[in-house]
């Protein structure tokens, strides 16, 4: 499992959208992951899912990103 925010924000992304970001700069790669990680801590309905699917969170998270910033 990755340790870092990029990697961890990889994995938590579908195949297309994995391949989307791993086309951009590292910087890129970077702002997005810290967007991720923003929307994880910020979200109350992500803590509620995170209590009873850790990835299930992280998933939806990085949807909202994509969604939003990708």
């Amino acid at each position: 499992m990755p340790t870092d925010a990029v990697g961890r924000f990889l994995a938590a992304l579908g195949p297309q959208q994995q391949e989307a970001v791993t086309s951009r700069p590292p910087q890129e790669q970077q702002r997005l992951a810290a967007a991720w990680e923003r929307e994880l801590a910020s979200d109350d309905e992500l803590d509620t899912l995170d209590e009873l699917s850790p990835p299930a969170a992280e998933a939806e998270a990085a949807r909202r990103v994509m969604d939003r910033e990708g």
